[in-house]
This record gives C-alpha cells, structure tokens and sequence, in this order.
C-alpha cells in the first residue's frame, strides 16, 4: 500500500507541480517536469521529459518505469544499473536506457562533494505512472 501511495504522489507531484523534492535516506532527488506530450501516432501514449538533479551522494532508491527511458548526463557524474546488467558510471554527454520491463537498482550521484544533473526522456502509456517502487 506504501509503495502505491507513493509511485501515485510522485506521478501527480511530477505532472501537476513541475517540481518534486523526494527525500531518499536523507538525500533529495529534484525532479523537474519539462515537458509532456501526446503521441497521436501512438494512441494511449505519451512521452515525458524531466530533469533530475542529484546532491552530493544523492541517490534513488530500488524502482521501475514502465516506459522506454533515455537518459542524457547534463553535469557531473551518476552511477546505474540495471538488474542482470553491469554498474557504469556516466559523465556529461553520456547516455543510459531503460526498457519498460527493467528493474533500476542503482541509480545514484556518482560524487560526494559535487551535485549531477541529467536529462530523462520516458515514452510510456498516458497516465502511467512515472516511477513504481520495487520491494
């Protein structure tokens, strides 16, 4: 029920106030809606573009999206993986991808002392949501 109530507040947080602070073992993630929009060649499906900034030793925890996401390093450098995958670390200009069915476990600034920033593009059904916990 937890991870419900809360992949629900993220997804409304997201779309409807542009900006989200999620505090995450005491780090925070700010997630910044930029830009959403129809695919009318695609009925049901829409694609979603955020910011997503790191503090030093900022981190998300375990999740998933059910969307294709494309992610682009703006600043600094951030560490994924996903399940059944190798961890790399990527730095401005880099690029990372999710699959609809991957299991994020690491996603996290690659620093302590310095904030990273990064670019992620979702192409996902409408009202999706934009991240669901995994426990």
């Amino acid at each position: 029920m937890k991870s419900a109530l809360l992949t629900i507040f993220v997804s409304a947080s997201v779309c409807l106030l542009g900006t989200l602070q999620v505090a995450v073992a005491g780090n925070a993630a700010k997630v910044t809606s930029l830009m959403s929009k129809d695919l009318p060649n695609y009925p049901g499906k829409e694609a979603l573009m955020i910011s997503v900034e790191y503090g030093p030793g900022g981190s998300d925890p375990i999740h998933k999206h059910d969307a294709n996401a494309f992610v682009y390093v703006l600043e600094g450098s951030i560490v994924m993986q996903v399940k059944g995958e190798k961890e790399v670390t990527l730095s401005p200009g880099e690029t990372f991808y999710e699959g609809p069915s991957d299991i994020h476990l690491i996603s996290r600034n690659a620093s302590t002392t310095e904030p990273a920033k990064f670019i992620v593009v979702l192409l996902k059904n409408k009202d999706a949501p934009v991240v669901m916990p995994v426990e």
